[in-house]
């Protein structure tokens, strides 16, 4: 693929405090990313205004991994999807009935895809036990109807085979050049993660607090384009 694609699938996680120096880092990656991904502290903090500027010129993923009773999920989905946001997704340990609440208001969406959450990269799970529950969780999504999970970059592969090729696999957890794996466990490099299959990369630390976040984006894209 040319570096133009791989561009849209690097997303950058704005995890910050509030919206100025959100979109201080938007315009500096403006040229280099496709997506952003506004999780819990920059949307309790700024909510639907920052995500509604940052759709202006970006593609987002509101990542704040909804896990409640089945109709209240759905509402949440159903809000989400107001927004017009191209990414929102719930937890895969909510269980069948509430993904297919949450399937059935996104249909609303045609637009937006919905992922599941099935392992957080941050878990301490073994390995094996992490794929284990990860492909078990992705079924459960699939089978709901969803589009794809959220997974580490260890487990898209078994994820690949077991739900097919068109099953999207988001994957956190991405450092390289010896940077810091911070609170993340399972861990991996651009290249690796696009070998593996993965559909899209989240990155964030290794981005938003580099010296020049634009050279570390494109230091991400190329070692992508490299797979």
């Amino acid at each position: 693929m040319s570096e133009g694609d791989m561009k849209q699938r690097l997303m950058v996680a704005l995890d910050m405090p509030d919206a100025a120096q959100a979109l201080q880092v938007r315009d500096q990656l403006a040229e280099h990313v496709g997506w952003f991904k506004v999780g819990l502290r920059l949307f309790v903090a700024e909510g639907a205004p920052l995500v509604r500027a940052l759709l202006q010129s970006h593609k987002v993923f509101l990542d704040l991994k909804f896990h409640d009773i089945p109709n209240t999920v759905a509402q949440a989905i159903e809000s989400a999807g107001a927004l017009g946001v191209q990414m929102v997704n719930v937890h895969a340990a909510g269980g069948s009935e509430m993904l297919k609440r949450a399937v059935e208001a996104a249909a609303r969406f045609p637009d937006m895809n919905l992922i599941a959450v099935t392992v957080l990269t941050s878990d301490a799970m073994p390995a094996e036990q992490a794929k284990l529950v990860a492909v078990e969780r992705a079924l459960l999504a699939r089978d709901a109807g969803l589009d794809g999970v959220v997974c580490s970059v260890h487990e898209v592969a078994a994820i690949k085979e077991a739900c097919g090729h068109a099953f999207l696999t988001v994957t956190p957890g991405i450092r390289w050049g010896g940077q810091s794996s911070q609170d993340q466990k399972r861990v991996a490099n651009p290249m690796m993660a696009v070998q593996q299959g993965a559909d899209y990369l989240v990155v964030g630390r290794p981005i938003i607090q580099a010296d020049i976040p634009a050279d570390a984006a494109n230091e991400a894209v190329q070692m992508m384009c490299k797979a």
